[in-house]
């Protein structure tokens, strides 16, 4: 028999060196093939090959701390692969602890291949490893020294399928050495290994102990039979069994006495079960009757203590409801009758506090729904609400008569106002002061009475506008006395007008200051007001503009410096006054509030704008994109009337420009009704320079006014321009020219900057060109009439018929050519000459006509270059001056 791998001590060395540092050492180590699943099945080819492996068995002990079990052997099962190099290296480690089952494949006839079971396997659906030794010994080996560590060292065994537990007893009996020997070491129990008939087998311990072995061999050894005789043999147990078992018959029948006297004790018993029963059933009714009296005592006496329970927890609740009915003496008379002087209006907030939360705490969320309806509570509740109405009915007329008072003592107060020589910037710190310390009493009126603010909030607003409006009025009138401005012309485009009068425009810009000064002063003032208003009254509003903003437009500072944050010093009563969101009736409510507190103002503002436009009308422009400066920092919803107001002035100021403008437009038609006019129109330098002014005035966010009032000023001009140039056909291109090419140089420095205004020179640039050709064609046609007429028959003719039979017309002959040329180009200096005469002659701008005669030149070279091309096409013998000769001659006059 060949050798085994179990006893291969290169393979133990290779294993041990493959697990070194791990502090296990190899019981056995031996040689497999590893394969999953059958051939043809689930799985490609690949996965059902067999693998060399090896398997490896080892052990390690692990010293444990609590003293009683001292020393603890874990056993292992490790699976080791080649590496490329031939080394091995470890590729699986399992627990025997974990084995629960072992089983031999049915289907390999030979018997070699065996599963292992692990109950700590992650997937049980994974069809485990199958295992195929080299022979059945191998197996035996393998399994058997598994099964005794697992019985020795784990204390059980796991299930065995496919084989049988005696025929691997007999095979360890067969292939154990005579002397076997166990050992317990440091490291566990290791198997002593003897050598017999040339083989090493290692077995830790027999499954059949040796007394069982050794009665067995008694029992064999009675029998003297030879191995063939197993029939003999089995016919002799069968003949001894009934032997025996007719013994034990006999011996029942002679023991009849003995059950007899078995029964009698029986039946005794009986009777005395049955006497113990009887009695137990008595004892069980008695014992019934009295549970039953111990169940009722209970009973009453839990009903009893859950009765006291129960008082106890209404006398508390009747304690806690009349708590909160009673009304404290101190709150009902400051209620009904107490003072609102600032002095006791700790008391006023105190006593509307304990009102509120007392009317909470008698509605139903905070009340017992079964108390609601006692009579008491709702006659407690009827009182509290007569308190209330009579609060907020005293509250209300105080504050109403309040704020008339406030404002009647200011509006008497003459230093309150601006004066003759002295500017005012209104102050209502001190009114706003005084207004803070009932801003806690409308809260809780808010809470208590919501319907009371709607007459408050119109009070307010109704006095605080007379004060509002009375200061706007007494700053604009002593702006407007105290502002020096020269008054500039209003008419710039009128050809009446003298040609000096729009250049010395005084210095106008002091008109827009004190406009810009009035925005600066009043507008962060109303939307201050705005603001204070909107959280002193109670609306669910956010900040208008944070502390710092951009609330007067964009300049730093703010109207007052001690009063920019209108924090009432507060805190929310109700949670639901902390919310930034409003139903869209508050928000309403808000507006037409605002336009009660600030209505009216705007007549002031429109005053300023209507002195302003008096003085300059190009101040329009600056006042204009001031107020969109103004109006762009406007942000926040309560300000919605502040923006209103700017807007109705934005409007205010285009619409007086649009005036001015519509002016001038009027001023520039009536050039029609004039004579005949020539040379340059007065109103083109004037609008150069009225453009100029124009872009002086502008600021901010104006850019667009200004553009509409270039794109009306010059559609304007050149309508009137092409209806003038209409009066008088016979000089209408000289006209034209003469006035677009003044508009393009007067012009020229704005245009470079100003993209409206480079739209509309590109445009008479275009309208210029277009005159100065059809001009210089109606001199040159003038003095050459002959000779280009000429050459228009022939290209007329060149439609219908081939150029050979042109010489042959009538009046296109070779001696016609002749002629032609004879009187058009005999003189051709004193044509040219006449030529420049009649260019200069009707010319008023003089510093026009080098360009032009340019242009003359350019446009007669090009018509006779066409003429010479189709006389030389039409007329190859005849020679006429070319056209070098024509430029030299151009060029030296």
């Amino acid at each position: 028999m060949a050798k085994s791998s179990a006893d291969d001590e290169e393979l133990r060395r290779a294993c041990e060196a493959a697990i070194e540092g791990t502090k296990q050492k190899i019981v056995m180590s031996i040689r497999v093939a590893k394969s999953r699943g059958i051939w043809g099945k689930s799985g490609r080819l690949g996965r059902n090959m067999a693998k060399p492996r090896v398997l490896a068995l080892s052990g390690r002990t692990i010293i444990c701390a609590v003293k009683s079990k001292g020393q603890e052997t874990e056993a292992f099962l490790r699976v080791l692969k080649y590496s490329s190099g031939g080394v091995l290296e470890p590729a699986k480690l399992y627990k025997l602890k974990h084995l629960s089952k072992v089983e031999v494949v049915t289907n390999d006839p030979s018997g070699c291949t065996f599963t292992l079971g692990f109950d700590n396997l992650r997937s049980q659906s994974v069809a485990p490893p199958q295992w195929t030794m080299r022979n059945i010994d191998d197996r035996n080996r393998l399994l058997l020294c598994i099964l005794n560590i697992c019985k020795d060292v784990l204390g059980c065994l796991p299930k065995v399928v496919g084989v049988d537990i005696v025929e691997m007893a007999l095979w360890a009996k067969e292939n154990t050495p005579s002397v076997t020997t166990q050992r317990n070491l440091q490291d566990g129990p290791v198997a002593t290994t003897v050598p017999e008939s040339g083989m090493k087998v290692t077995v830790e311990k027999e499954l059949v102990s040796q007394v069982e072995e050794e009665d067995i061999e008694a029992l064999l050894g009675t029998y003297v039979m030879g191995i063939g005789e197993a029939e003999a043999f089995s016919e002799r147990l069968k003949r001894e069994l009934h032997a025996l078992e007719a013994a034990n018959v006999h011996a029942i029948l002679e023991s009849e006495p003995l059950v007899d006297e078995v029964l009698q004790g029986l039946e005794a018993a009986t009777s005395c079960v049955d006497d113990m029963d009887d009695w137990l059933g008595m004892f069980n009714v008695k014992l019934r009757h009295m549970r039953e009296d111990i169940e009722s005592i209970e009973s009453r006496n839990n009903k009893l203590e859950m009765q006291s329970v129960n008082n106890k927890s209404l006398i508390e609740e009747l304690d806690k409801l009349l708590e909160r009915l009673c009304v404290p003496s101190e709150y009902a008379a400051c209620l009904t009758g107490g003072s609102f002087d600032e002095a006791r209006m700790l008391q006023n907030v105190e006593a509307c506090e304990w009102l509120t939360g007392a009317l909470r705490g008698l509605q139903v969320p905070n009340l017992d729904p079964s108390y609601a309806k006692m009579r008491a509570v709702k006659d407690k509740r009827a009182e509290l609400e007569k308190l209330k109405a009579t609060f907020v009915r005293r509250a209300s007329e105080f504050l109403r008569n309040y704020f008339a008072s406030l404002v009647d003592f200011m509006i008497g107060d003459k230093s309150y106002f601006s004066q003759r020589g002295q500017l005012k910037r209104p102050d209502h710190a001190d009114l706003r002061y005084k207004c803070r310390t009932y801003a806690r009493l409308l809260q809780h009126l808010k809470s208590l009475d919501k319907s009371c603010l709607g007459p408050l909030r119109k009070a307010y607003c109704s006095s605080l506008n007379l004060l509002l409006r009375r200061e706007a009025r007494e700053f604009a009138n002593e702006l407007r006395a105290s502002t020096k401005a020269s008054r500039n012309p209003t008419v710039w485009l009128e050809a009446s007008t003298g040609g000096n009068q729009s250049g010395n425009s005084a210095d106008t810009s002091a008109v827009s200051d004190a406009y810009a000064k009035m925005l600066t002063i009043f507008i962060p003032l109303l939307v201050d007001e705005s603001s204070f208003f909107a959280h002193f009254m109670c609306f669910e509003v956010p900040a208008l503009a944070p502390p710092g903003g951009v609330a007067n437009g964009g300049k730093s500072g703010s109207y007052d410096d001690d009063t920019n944050d209108d924090d009432l010093g507060i805190m929310d009563i109700d949670d639901n006054d902390s919310k930034a969101g409003k139903t869209s009736a508050d928000l309403q409510s808000l507006n037409e509030s605002l336009q009660d507190l600030l209505d009216g103002i705007q007549e002031d503002f429109y005053a300023v704008v209507d002195w302003a436009y008096k003085i300059d009308p190009l101040r329009c422009i600056s006042m204009h994109g001031i107020t969109e400066r103004y109006l762009s920092g406007q942000k926040a919803d309560a300000a919605g009337f502040v923006r209103l107001l700017l807007g109705a002035l934005e409007s205010k100021i285009s619409m007086q420009f649009s005036k001015f403008v519509d002016e001038a437009c009027h001023q520039i038609e009536r050039n029609e009704r004039n004579v005949r006019q020539m040379g340059v129109l007065s109103y083109i330098p004037r609008f150069a320079t009225l453009a100029t002014r124009m872009e002086q005035y502008i600021q901010g966010q104006s850019r667009d006014l200004v553009d509409q009032a270039y794109t009306k000023f010059v559609s304007v001009m050149f309508a009137t321009l092409e209806k003038l140039a209409q009066t008088d056909p016979k000089y209408a291109d000289i006209f034209l020219l003469e006035n677009y090419a003044a508009f393009q140089n007067s012009l020229y420095d704005l245009a470079n900057v100003v993209p409206t205004l480079a739209k509309f020179y590109h445009q008479a640039s275009e309208a210029y060109e277009q005159a100065c050709t059809r001009h210089i064609s109606m001199i040159i046609y003038y003095q050459f009439e002959r000779l280009f007429q000429f050459a228009r028959k022939i290209e007329d003719l060149m439609f219908t018929i081939s150029a050979e039979e042109i010489p042959f017309q009538l009046g296109l002959s070779k001696m016609d050519l002749r002629k032609m040329l004879k009187s058009s180009l005999s003189g051709v200096d004193k044509s040219i000459t006449a030529m420049y005469k009649k260019l200069q002659k009707n010319l008023t701008s003089e510093e026009l006509l080098p360009s032009l005669w340019d242009k003359c030149k350019k446009e007669f070279l090009d018509k006779y270059d066409s003429f010479a091309q189709l006389v030389a096409k039409i007329y190859p013998t005849e020679t006429i001056p070319s056209v070098s000769e024509m430029r030299d001659l151009l060029a030296s006059m």
